[in-house]
């Protein structure tokens, strides 16, 4: 009977020989019809720990070789994908301060009720 053979991504490279192995598959929902993304993950040996998170490799069934290991894998198929960190060149160099007295006087303006009296005495603090 011939080796299965499934393509996957690395999701955890931690363990010694050893790599997690995301299989993910498309199947059609029985009552309603929808095509809907079903996944499994499976351990895999990694002789020359030469795997890392992220990337697409091809695993193969072999004898158990640990309680959860039962795949080798064989190959990889795409390198993982690296997220670019970009500068944020559009903000402003110098950020007003908060709490000055004029924002605090338009504040105690606009919470009293009185209008006028606020703002005379907002006015005799400034």
């Amino acid at each position: 009977m011939p080796k299965r053979v499934l393509t996957g991504t690395v999701v955890s490279d931690k363990g010694d020989k050893t790599v997690v192995v995301r299989v993910e598959r498309r199947v059609k929902h029985p009552l309603y019809g929808k095509i809907i993304k079903l996944s499994k993950k499976y351990h895999a040996h990694d002789e020359g720990n030469a795997f890392h998170t992220g990337e697409q490799v091809r695993i193969q069934e072999c004898a158990p070789l640990s309680k959860l290991k039962s795949w080798t894998v064989l190959d990889r198929i795409g390198a993982a994908v690296t997220p670019i960190a970009e500068a944020n060149l559009d903000v402003p160099a110098s950020v007003p301060s908060k709490g000055t007295k004029e924002d605090k006087a338009e504040k105690d303006a606009k919470a009293s009720k009185g209008g006028k009296k606020a703002k005379e005495s907002a006015e005799a603090d400034a």
